[in-house]
Order: structure tokens, then C-alpha cells, then sequence
């Protein structure tokens, strides 16, 4: 009888930390490698966060966005995927410690446990905004959008109407914003005749003063006019100073009306990193050189949002598929003697959808002498196409298409039915 190669204590044992993008990469780029692979992390399935927004508004259900890790065993024997949370690094013994006092011997480990929201030490942000990493976190959002929805339509012709401020104009901002425009549009106007006019405020909060800075000036003028066509306010030029229960306060003293605010202005290390005794560079993330070992740490890579290479990568899912590809080749190359090789990262751009047939893309490829930039229907198409071939799983990709095509797509747009959770029944206060 053949022993599975997860059960064979006589091979190199890789220990892959977190399941998202580059921790997938690692997994998959080691399959039928002679070494044990153990894939440690806190969620029994990966997220697909490029499309939590479309969770967080009622777009999709989170099982389109989820993928059961133990389903990598069905085409991956070498590995064993381990549901629990690293707390500590022992470097010297070159064994891991999990959340229930569990050690783990490893030959070499890779980093890929991603990030979590920062709110720069914003008072307040912490308590009263929603951020918007995880699935939890989608789903708070989600609830927290209709049960406010619902207490609006309580409360008719009042000026307890629903204003949702989203703290960041990056590409997570402005697709937040834009999915939240067009369900208040196609979907909530109908369905909530209670709800007039301005009652429904969005509203994006950018400190600089531009959307989506990372994109072409003119793509960026796009987005704003769009969002603005779609009735969503801007107000550019002023940070956030404080985050209250019901209102964001901005660095230049305005005051913004808030009964949910969502927080998508960026994102930073888990706190546990700060004991695995690692170096780091600004921002918190992992010292890592051109070939992503951890500096001073041989046979420990870092990978992903955590990582930062001395040439700098941005913090999206093709540094991280990349990184996670070249590191399980540098882990190959090590244990057979080869010199490792550094990361060269081929930049495929970059991309953000605003709504229905609006969308902006900068794809890059060889043989391009610059970035090829779409606005319209034809960034909305490749958006489309990239996001659903990029989810783990045919089924997946099957339910997330259906999804955004009935919520996007001509004529089902006319009638969107958000997917939406638990809602308390809302009643009159009679303890007055």
C-alpha cells in the first residue's frame, strides 16, 4: 500500500501559513513534488476578496466567494491543510506554535497569512466603522445595510433616511460605492417607496485629490464622473478625523452624516506578527529579498500582502500569485542544491468596476508598448472575465457568474433581488 505523501515523515516538510492567493499559489506549484506540504490557516476556506463588496451589498452569496480548502486534496495528495491560527515562530528550533499549544516541525516555511484593515489610529474608526477584509466582515455590512434600510421604511417622510459614508478612494472604495449606487438605484427604489429622494446618501471620503490615484488620470476622471452620474457624492481633499456613532468628522472640520460607514483606506499586518521575530519594513510588512526569503532567515519566505521586496509590489492578487509560485520554486531549488532566483514580477495591471457597463482597466502584456486602457463596457467585459476565471472551483465560477449577470446584465438589471441575511423586525419604542 502506497503512503500519501503528507504522511511520510522522511520527506522535507513545507509549512504554507494562510490560504489566500499566495498561499494557494505555493500549494499548487509543489504538487507532486517529493516534500510534505502542511497548509496552516485560521478559516477552513479561502476568500476571494477581489468580490466581497459584491457580498457586502447584497450581489452574491458568500459561498460564490468562498472555497473549501479541503477540497485541495482531491487533485493534491502531498498535502494536509490544518485548521488553527499561528501564534509564534521558534526560528532556532524551526518548529511553528498554533493557538492550541501545538508545534510544528518545519524545513522551510512560507508567510502568506495576508493583512488585515488599518485605521491609522483614527479615533473612533476602530468601534464605529466597518471594514471589509474578510467574509464576516461582508456580511456585517450586508445585515447592517438592511436593518437600516428597514428602520428608514419605518419611519416614512422623516429625515431618518440611510447615509452610508465609504472612508477611501482606492479601488475597493469605489467599487463599494458604485455597487451600493446601483442597488439604491435598480433595486431599493422599487422595493422601498418609503424611502424618498435624498434619504439614500453615498457617499466616498478620499484624502488626496483624486479616485483610484494607482490608475491613468484619465481613468481616474472617468470613475469620478461616473460615480457622480450615479449619485454618488465625492469629497476629496480631507482625511478622516474622527469616526462617531452616527457621523464621520473630516481633518478640515466638516461633519458628514454616517449611519454606516464602511472603511476601505487601507491595510496592514496582523498584530501576532509583531512576535514571530521577524524583520520589517515601513508599514510593518516582512523584510524579504529579491528570492522572498526573510532576511536573515533562511529557508523562511514571505509572501503577499506581508511581504515587501526591496523593488516594492503592490498589494494585489497577482504580486502574491507570483511571489507564491516563485517561492515554491526556490523551496525546489534549495533542497536540490540549485541557487534560488529572484522574483521578476510581470505586472497584468490593474482594474476597478463602478457599475452596470462601467468599469476601468489598465492591461499590460508583452509586446505592448504601453498600458492598454478601457473604460465602458469593455472594462465592465474584462473585469468580468478576469474575476470569474480567477475563482478557485467550477462551481464558484458557475454561481458568481450567474450572480453578476442577473444583477449587471440586460434585461435582469431592471429588477435586481438583493441576497440578504437576518433582519430584526423593527417596532415602535414604547418606553416613552
Amino acid at each position: 500500500m502506497t503512503v500519501p505523501h503528507d504522511q511520510r515523515p522522511d520527506l522535507p516538510h513545507v509549512v504554507v501559513v494562510g490560504g489566500g492567493f499566495g498561499g494557494l499559489a505555493v500549494v499548487k506549484a509543489l504538487a507532486g513534488a517529493p516534500v510534505r506540504v502542511t497548509l496552516v490557516e485560521r478559516r477552513v476556506y479561502n476568500t476571494f476578496q477581489p468580490l466581497l463588496y459584491q457580498v457586502a451589498t447584497g450581489g452574491l452569496s458568500p459561498g460564490d466567494v468562498t472555497y473549501w480548502l479541503r477540497g485541495l486534496r482531491l487533485a493534491q495528495k502531498n498535502v494536509r491543510v490544518l485548521h488553527e491560527h499561528l501564534v509564534g515562530v521558534d526560528h532556532d528550533a524551526r518548529t511553528i506554535l498554533l493557538a492550541n499549544d501545538e508545534k510544528i516541525a518545519f524545513d522551510f516555511l512560507v508567510l502568506a497569512n495576508g493583512v488585515t484593515v488599518n485605521y491609522f489610529g483614527t479615533p473612533g474608526a476602530k468601534e464605529h466603522a466597518f471594514g471589509m477584509y474578510s467574509r464576516s466582515q461582508a456580511l456585517k455590512i450586508r445585515d447592517q445595510l438592511f436593518v437600516r434600510l428597514e428602520r428608514s421604511a419605518f419611519t416614512p417622510g422623516s429625515d431618518d433616511g440611510l447615509r452610508v459614508v465609504v472612508v477611501g478612494g482606492g479601488a475597493t472604495g469605489v467599487e463599494v460605492a458604485g455597487a451600493l449606487a446601483e442597488l439604491r438605484t435598480a433595486g431599493l427604489e422599487p422595493a422601498y417607496p418609503e424611502i424618498h429622494g435624498e434619504a439614500f446618501e453615498i457617499t466616498i471620503v478620499q484624502r488626496g485629490p483624486d479616485l483610484l490615484k494607482s490608475f491613468h488620470p484619465g481613468l481616474r476622471s472617468y470613475a469620478a464622473r461616473e460615480l457622480e452620474r450615479r449619485g454618488v457624492r465625492l469629497r476629496l481633499g480631507a482625511g478622516v478625523a474622527e469616526v462617531l456613532p452616527d457621523a464621520v468628522v473630516l481633518t478640515d472640520g466638516t461633519r458628514l452624516r454616517s449611519d454606516l460607514t464602511v472603511w476601505s483606506a487601507g491595510v496592514g499586518p496582523h498584530p501576532e506578527v509583531d512576535d514571530w521575530d521577524l524583520p520589517r519594513r515601513k508599514g510593518g510588512r516582512i523584510a524579504v529579498g529579491p528570492d522572498l526569503q526573510v532576511e536573515g532567515r533562511p529557508g523562511v519566505f514571505a509572501i503577499g500582502d506581508i511581504a515587501e521586496t526591496p523593488d516594492w509590489l503592490p498589494q494585489l492578487a497577482q504580486p502574491a500569485i507570483q511571489g507564491g509560485q516563485r517561492a515554491a520554486h526556490n523551496v525546489l531549488a534549495l533542497l536540490e542544491g540549485r541557487p534560488t532566483e529572484p522574483l521578476r514580477y510581470h505586472d497584468k495591471g490593474t482594474m476597478a468596476v463602478i457599475g452596470r457597463r462601467a468599469a476601468v482597466a489598465e492591461i499590460t502584456a508583452p509586446g505592448l508598448a504601453s498600458p492598454l486602457r478601457l473604460t465602458r463596457g469593455a472594462a465592465w467585459l474584462v473585469w468580468l472575465f478576469v474575476h470569474v476565471m480567477s475563482l478557485v472551483g467550477p462551481r464558484n465560477r458557475v454561481t458568481t457568474l450567474a450572480g453578476l449577470v442577473t444583477r449587471y446584465g440586460f434585461p435582469f438589471h431592471r429588477r435586481p433581488i438583493p441576497i440578504v441575511g437576518d433582519v430584526p423586525t423593527v417596532r415602535p419604542d414604547k418606553s416613552g
